[in-house]
C-alpha cells in the first residue's frame, strides 16, 4: 500500500469521527435501564421546562481534582445539564466553574451560597483534606435559586427541576397553614415547607379571626389541633369548600404516651364529627401492626445498663398504597400512635378514596390501655386485616384530604427538630398537590428508590431457602461428576473397541 492511499484512508477515518461527533451532539441521547428511570427526564420535568417563557442560567461551582467517586457525581451533574439544555431549545444555558482555582473564583462561589465542604483525599498513602465545591446556582430575570451540595447518588433531577421551578415563577399561588387552635407552627414543619415552597407560598391562617376563608388560598393545612373549635368555624370551611376549596387535615385522635406508658383518647375538637358529616369517619383506637418501626429500649443486665431495639406495633411502617397519584412512588411511610378511618353514607355527594392502609397483619387496641415494651407479640395479636389510615373525599368541585396521624410530618420546635422519613414528607406535599389540583410534581418528588424492605417469609420457607443454599451447590457437583464420569467411560470403551474418533 503506498504512501497516498494510507493518507486517504486516515483522511476518511477522521471524516468519520468528526462527522459522528457532529451527529452525536445534535442527537444526545442515552438508554436507562435503571429500575427507577433516574436517567429518563418525568412527564412533570419536560413540562417545566416547555413552559418556560426566558432563559434560566446555570452556574455550577465544582472542584475539579475531585476523588474518582465524586468525579462520577461531577460527570453526572454535567450530563444532566446537558440534557436539560438540549430540551430546552435554548432556554436553560450552563457553565462549569472551578471555585478552587483562584480565589476571585472561589469568593464568587460562595457570595452565590454555594459552600465548601471539607473531603479527604489519599494521596501517596496520606490523607488530606481538600475543600470541595459541589453547588450550583440558578437564575433568571432578578431571582436566584441555589443548590448548595449537590449530593452523590441524590435524585438530581429533582433537585434541578425545582429549583428551575422555583426561580420561574414570579407569582406562586398561596396556601393556609391554620393557626389558633394550638397547631405546630410554620417553624415546625421546615421538610414540608422547604417541598411546598417549590409551588407555593404558605402562610399562617388564624381561622376563628376572619369571617370568611379568602378564595385566594388554592388550599389550607390543618395539623393536630388540640382546642376544641367551635362550629361557625367549621361553617366558614363548608362555604370554602362549596367555592372549589380544599383541606389537607392530619389529626390524631388517640395518644400514647412511651414515658408513662399510657394509651388514651385525645381530646374531641371537633374535627371528628365534621368529618363524619362528610362521610369519613375517624376512630378512637389504636392500630398495631406486625410490619413496624423499633424503639430503643433501656434494659438493665447486672450492673450495666444497655440499649437494645425492640419492635414496637404501635408504630407502624406502611408500604400498603392504592393505586393513585398521590401515592405514586412512595415507598415507606410510619405513622406513630395511628388510628383507623372508615366510611359511612352520611353525604353521598363525596367520593370516597381510600389511599394508604396498614399491613394484612394488623390488629386493634382500645384504649384506656398501658404499653408493655416487653411484650412478646405473636401473629394472635394481629387479626382485624388491613386498615384504612389516610384517605381523601373528592365531590367534583371540592377535595379533602385527611390522615389519621398529626405528627407523622411535624418536625417539632426547639434546636433539634425530629428529622422525619422522607416519604412521610412526600405523602402529605402529595396530598397538599391533590387538593391544590396540582399534582406536576408528584411523580418527580418520588423519583428514587428509598427503601426496599424484604418480603416476610414463612419459617418453613426460611428452612428451606437455608438448606438449599448449603446443600444444593453439593448435589450439582456430584451431578457433574457423575456425568463427567460416565462421558469418561464411554470415552475409554470406545478406545478399547478401536475407535479412536
Amino acid at each position: 500500500m503506498n504512501r497516498k492511499n494510507i493518507i486517504i484512508q486516515l483522511g476518511i477515518v477522521l471524516a468519520i469521527i468528526l462527522v459522528a461527533n457532529l451527529i452525536s451532539n445534535e442527537l444526545y441521547f442515552r438508554l436507562d435501564f435503571t429500575e427507577d428511570n433516574r436517567y429518563t427526564f418525568s412527564d412533570a420535568t419536560k413540562e417545566v421546562i416547555d413552559e418556560l417563557n426566558g432563559v434560566i442560567t446555570v452556574k455550577a461551582y465544582f472542584s475539579e481534582d475531585l476523588p474518582p467517586q465524586l468525579m462520577k457525581n461531577r460527570q453526572d451533574f454535567q450530563d444532566q445539564l446537558v440534557e436539560y439544555e438540549n430540551h430546552s431549545q435554548g432556554n436553560i444555558v450552563f457553565e462549569f466553574v472551578n471555585p478552587n482555582e483562584n480565589e476571585e473564583a472561589e469568593r464568587d462561589a460562595q457570595q452565590n451560597g454555594v459552600s465548601p465542604v471539607m473531603i479527604n483525599v489519599t494521596e501517596r498513602d496520606q490523607v488530606q483534606q481538600m475543600r470541595a465545591y459541589m453547588g450550583a446556582v440558578l437564575k433568571m430575570d432578578d431571582r436566584t435559586e441555589v443548590i448548595p451540595l449537590v449530593q452523590p447518588g441524590a435524585a438530581m433531577e429533582y433537585a434541578i427541576t425545582t429549583a428551575i421551578k422555583k426561580v420561574s415563577i414570579a407569582d406562586k399561588p398561596k396556601l393556609g397553614l391554620i393557626q389558633g387552635y394550638g397547631e405546630p407552627s410554620l417553624q415546625a414543619l421546615p421538610q414540608m415547607m422547604d417541598q411546598l415552597s417549590v409551588l407555593y407560598n404558605v402562610e399562617p391562617f388564624r381561622l376563628r379571626d376572619t369571617a370568611a376563608v379568602p378564595g385566594y388560598y388554592r388550599a389550607l393545612i390543618w395539623i393536630n389541633p388540640k382546642d376544641s373549635v367551635n362550629q361557625a368555624d367549621f361553617a366558614k370551611l363548608d362555604r370554602y369548600l362549596s367555592q372549589g376549596g380544599g383541606v389537607f387535615v392530619a389529626h390524631s385522635s388517640v395518644e400514647g404516651d412511651l414515658q408513662q406508658g399510657l394509651l388514651s383518647r385525645a381530646t374531641d375538637v371537633g374535627l371528628k364529627g365534621w368529618l363524619a358529616t362528610k362521610g369519613l369517619v375517624l376512630g378512637d383506637q389504636f392500630v398495631v401492626d406486625a410490619q413496624c418501626a423499633s424503639v430503643n429500649v433501656q434494659q438493665r443486665q447486672g450492673f450495666f445498663t444497655i440499649n437494645s431495639q425492640v419492635e414496637f406495633p404501635y408504630f407502624p411502617t406502611v408500604n400498603n398504597f392504592a393505586d393513585h397519584a398521590i401515592t405514586s412512588g412512595l415507598e415507606s411511610v410510619m405513622f406513630p400512635f395511628v388510628s383507623p378511618l372508615s366510611f359511612n353514607n352520611r353525604d353521598t355527594s363525596w367520593t370516597q378514596v381510600p389511599l394508604v392502609y396498614s399491613s394484612e397483619n394488623s390488629g386493634i387496641v382500645t384504649p384506656p390501655s398501658y404499653i408493655d415494651i416487653q411484650k412478646k407479640w405473636s401473629k394472635g395479636d394481629f387479626p382485624q386485616g388491613a386498615q384504612i389510615l389516610v384517605a381523601g373525599l373528592d365531590n367534583g368541585m371540592a377535595r379533602i384530604g385527611v390522615a389519621a396521624n398529626g405528627t407523622f410530618c411535624v418536625n417539632g420546635e426547639g434546636q433539634r427538630p425530629q428529622q422525619q422519613n422522607q416519604d412521610n414528607i412526600n405523602l402529605a406535599s402529595n396530598m397538599i398537590d391533590w387538593i391544590a389540583d396540582d399534582t406536576g410534581l408528584i411523580d418527580l418528588r418520588t423519583k428514587g428508590i428509598t427503601s426496599r424492605p424484604l418480603e416476610s417469609v414463612e419459617d418453613s420457607t426460611k428452612a428451606m431457602i437455608k438448606y438449599g443454599n448449603v446443600f444444593a451447590p453439593i448435589l450439582l457437583i456430584l451431578i457433574y461428576a457423575f456425568i463427567r464420569k460416565q462421558m469418561n467411560q464411554r470415552k475409554r470403551q470406545k478406545w478399547m473397541q478401536g475407535n479412536f474418533e
